[in-house]
């Protein structure tokens, strides 16, 4: 790396800029296009049936194939929308979902900006998925969509507010907002991992419940059943969707899957250790470039062990009804979120007291 760098000398920021560019850009791609392939051989598992298999052996090419069908349908604008806002909708969507990669850590030297509030940052791009699935029903001049805008809201609201209550919780055990200094917090023994620690330190013994409160906002958050009503296809079509065509609606659905990669990096990182093995120093016998390879590996087995769940999680539960939904939020979620600040709240400060 070092030899890189003195080669490129003046220029290796912007080189190094170019690089996180280009590779955030395929990584996302990749992931779009592959995580429907594997969503669709997990249904088709639970299903039992064998999914796509005719592009390709086992159907590894049928991504391509379906972004090449997108790519050369004609994008059609109908007569009565809001064509201004239309077409907005679904770059508002990607764009946002795209930049909460800058600030995500997926390695010691994988960090293409780090930042103190980088946090907030994520969770400040991420505000933008509700206001662009809002603008794409309203402005489609739909009466699904618009229904199914009005229930974007309504969800995003209910569960943003249990999941902000949990990062507060998060951010009071580990004291800062920095992602790669809380992932560092984190080395030595899988232990030592937030999800574990806060158990044995005592400093939020319920910090599990924490975690599975984080995740059931993530899966409503981006919209997953069987938090899915915003979409129901049986009630509303494709939801705000339901106008669009082509690429308009290729990058929605390229936006889903980019939102479920990034609230996963983010669980990873908050939650499980981040690029931390959990091994303590079994591996310090390697060098730094086979520890960072890694490194990189347990995040991405974690990160892909996530992914596979809100996966199977949507091909297992049925979809729930909305005030349903609703009530979890408000009547559960909320209420024990609190709980779990407080005494987080509590511990944190008990120490100060004697």
């Amino acid at each position: 790396m070092s030899a890189i760098i003195d080669f490129c000398g003046p220029w290796w920021p912007w080189v190094r800029m170019l690089l996180f560019l280009v590779g955030t850009a395929a990584f996302a791609g990749l992931n779009a296009a592959y995580l429907v392939w594997c969503e669709r051989k997990i249904a088709a598992f639970v299903q039992r049936r064998p999914g796509p298999m005719e592009v390709g052996p086992q159907g590894l090419l049928q991504p391509i194939a379906d972004a090449a069908k997108l790519l050369a349908k004609q994008m059609l604008t109908p007569p009565a929308v809001d064509t201004i806002l239309y077409r907005i909708a679904p770059v508002a969507m990607i764009i946002p979902a795209l930049m909460c990669f800058v600030v995500l850590p997926y390695g010691d030297a994988l960090m293409p900006t780090r930042i103190d509030l980088g946090l907030l940052v994520v969770f400040a791009l991420s505000a933008f998925n509700v206001i662009s699935l809002m603008l794409a029903g309203w402005s489609s001049n739909n009466k699904y969509a618009i229904i199914s805008s009005a229930r974007v809201v309504s969800q995003n609201v209910a569960y943003e507010i249990p999941m902000l209550l949990t990062i507060v919780t998060v951010i009071l055990v580990t004291g800062t907002t920095d992602l790669g200094t809380i992932v560092g917090q984190q080395g030595g023994w899988f232990w030592n991992w937030n999800i574990l620690r806060g158990i044995w330190t005592l400093a939020n013994p319920l910090v599990p419940i924490s975690f599975l409160i984080f995740f059931i906002c993530m899966l409503a958050e981006t919209n997953r059943a069987p938090f899915d009503l915003a979409e129901a296809e049986s009630e509303l079509v494709a939801g705000s969707f339901t106008e669009y065509s082509s690429m308009g609606f290729g990058l929605f659905f390229m936006a889903e899957y980019v939102n479920i990669v990034v609230g996963c990096s983010l669980a990873t990182v908050i939650f499980l250790g981040g690029w931390q093995t959990g091994l303590g120093n079994l591996l310090s016998f390697l060098p730094d470039w086979a520890a960072a390879f890694v490194g990189l590996g347990a995040f991405f087995a974690k990160l892909y062990a996530m992914i596979f769940v809100v996966m199977w999680i949507r091909w297992t539960f049925p979809r729930t009804q909305f005030y349903g939904l609703l009530n979890l939020s408000w009547k559960v979620l909320i209420p024990v979120a609190l709980f779990t600040l407080l005494l987080s709240s509590i511990l944190v400060k008990l120490p100060n007291l004697f």
